[in-house]
């Protein structure tokens, strides 16, 4: 059946109508070609006598809808309120007589509904000195000293709101010892501080926040940041993209570091990254400001707060019982303690980079402090040694006597016992 004729829609195109004239030019007749395209001669000689001309219809009649009567009240509403939902109107015009669908109601509202004005995305720059950045991103991987055990790591990285100079550290864990060792170490390695440090809300950095909306940070982090000069700021809940200096590389770190590379431990983990970063991360023109970002660390050098000139050494106090096997627990892990010690409880001095065990006021343990959870730390000059075994025992020497000797001995106690 020729196309414009199916069920009776005369839908004509103008390649349709050029292939009329065509197999006219050919030769069939008009009945011919009728029959040829299974169409009516009456539309065959009509559109031979029109010409190659394009068909022209007119505009369809406007159909009656039943939401129609209702189109002014939901154009009001949604003018007024552009927020309100589509079931909401729905329920507003059935109590007005509406007995259509609700497909109808969205359709006529995606039409009406005033286009929500998107904002621009804010991008601020810090001056330099002013700010860095720091976050944590969790990682996976199956080191090979380890094979077929997946290990899950965290990255500390610190960045550098002006330059976008990047310092990271990849830990076992995200406990308080380790974000005091790690900002210590971003400091060293910078070798000076941003006058302020931007967090987003994890636990170690923000304990909390009042009514009036006055933040709680941790105590321990902030008396760390007072010792080098600087202030801790927190960046608004659900608003991400306040930290995107320090976020955005997560997603870089991943692609052009982490993927694809064998680690054998989480030394050499770390070994790789540092080189990474000397070597292709910062040395890089960086997409955002145009700048190398060596370079611009450079310039923004002078504008850090000099380091303090003694390191951090604040410690943390917590009394720790002894286990029966010699153990104090600190933070997930467990360091021993001499075989001496004799009080069940001691004190413990927890600091950045190492443990201090007291007993009675006397340091009688000194730990470096271990990464991850339930890792086991015994100092082997904390355990006597263990006594020999009797079958190895060193045999007496017992001097030879003659039997003589032990007859006269023999008789001497006889003889007492006689006089007895």
């Amino acid at each position: 059946m020729f196309p414009f004729e199916m069920k009776g829609v005369r839908v004509v195109k103008l390649r349709e109508i050029v292939l009329i004239h065509d197999l006219r030019r050919q030769g069939l007749s008009v009945s011919a070609i009728a029959r040829k395209l299974c169409a009516d001669r009456k539309t065959i000689r009509k559109y031979l006598n029109a010409g190659l001309e394009g068909p022209v219809y007119g505009p369809r009649t406007a159909r009656s809808r039943l939401i129609d009567p209702f189109c002014d009240y939901l154009r009001e509403r949604v003018v007024q309120y552009p927020g309100l939902s589509g079931t909401r109107l729905l329920r507003e015009i059935r109590d007005l007589g509406y007995e259509g669908g609700y497909s109808a109601v969205t359709d006529y509202l995606r039409d009406v509904r005033p286009a929500e004005r998107t904002q621009f995305e804010r991008r601020f720059e810090t001056p330099p000195g002013k700010q860095a950045q720091v976050d944590f991103a969790e990682f996976q991987t199956v080191f090979t000293d380890e094979p077929g055990v997946m290990r899950k790591v965290w990255l500390f990285s610190m960045v550098l709101g002006h330059s976008r100079w990047l310092w990271g550290r990849y830990c076992s864990s995200q406990n308080l010892q380790t974000v005091l060792r790690c900002h210590i170490a971003a400091f060293e390695a910078i070798g000076g501080v941003a006058s302020e440090v931007l967090y987003d809300r994890m636990k170690t950095a923000v304990i909390g926040e009042d009514g009036d909306g006055t933040i709680n940070y941790n105590k321990s982090l902030v008396a760390l940041l007072n010792h080098y000069g600087a202030v801790p700021r927190a960046c608004k809940p659900y608003r991400a993209k306040t930290k995107g200096k320090v976020e955005r590389p997560f997603s870089y770190i991943r692609q052009d570091f982490f993927l694809a590379r064998v680690f054998r431990n989480l030394d050499d983990l770390n070994a790789q990254f540092a080189e990474w970063c000397n070597t292709i991360a910062n040395p890089r023109v960086h997409a955002t400001t145009g700048l190398v970002v060596d370079e611009a660390f450079v310039a923004e050098q002078p504008s850090l707060i000099a380091l303090p000139p003694v390191p951090y050494n604040a410690v943390l106090l917590v009394e720790r019982r002894v286990s029966h096997d010699g153990m104090v627990s600190v933070a997930g892990n467990y360091y021993s303690v001499p075989d001496t010690t004799c009080n069940r409880v001691v004190e413990v001095q927890s600091h950045p980079s190492k443990i201090c065990i007291f007993e009675g006021g006397n340091l009688i343990a000194t730990h470096p402090v271990l990464e991850g959870k339930k890792q086991r730390r015994v100092d082997p000059t904390h355990r006597k040694a263990p006594l020999l075994n009797k079958a190895v025992q060193p045999e007496i020497n017992v001097p030879q006597r003659s039997l003589a000797f032990y007859g006269a001995v023999g008789n001497r106690l006889a003889a007492q016992g006689d006089a007895r």
